[in-house]
């Protein structure tokens, strides 16, 4: 049986990096982030928020512990794992997170008052707003020729 263990994130961080070492010397970072999710129910716009917890090693945790901080907007490329511990007092807890391969520092957007990339990506106007829609045109020189007409098989050189 074929599986596939792949999450993709893109939002902002809950808290500030910890770093730390594990005993044999690996970097070890550990982060939350908030995953918005906006839909319109009836004549409303509603909100969600996925709060995920987020570990990665090596020297992608060291630059993460350098350069990101709370409400830094960030993009995650992992897996889904599943962690259980004991604690002192010996209960048993467990919880899914994500352990990053590849994390991407994503730029603060500008413009919208706050958009995305405020802190805890909230959005400046009010919650029965759409919401906003970025279009995008290529620029001309990238955009396809207009249709040529075929030549006449008279015309091919061969």
């Amino acid at each position: 049986m074929a599986s596939l263990n792949k999450v993709m994130l893109l939002g902002n961080l809950t808290r500030d990096p910890e770093l730390r070492y594990a005993p044999n010397g690996t970097p070890i970072a550990n982060f939350g982030m908030a995953i918005n999710r906006r839909y319109r129910q009836g004549e409303e716009w509603r909100e969600e928020v996925c709060y995920i917890d987020i570990v990665t090693f090596g020297r992608q945790a060291e630059t993460v512990g350098e350069y990101l901080s709370k409400g830094n907007l960030a993009m995650i490329e992992g897996r889904l794992q599943w962690r259980s511990w004991e604690t002192e007092d010996g209960q048993k807890r467990s919880k899914h997170e994500v352990v990053a391969n590849n994390v991407q520092f994503m730029p603060r957007m500008q413009g919208d008052g706050g958009g995305m990339g405020a802190p805890g990506g909230g959005r400046a106007d009010s919650a029965s707003a759409p919401p906003s829609r970025n279009t995008y045109a290529p620029p001309r020189d990238t955009m396809p020729p207009p249709e040529m007409p075929m030549p006449e098989d008279d015309d091919i050189p061969f």
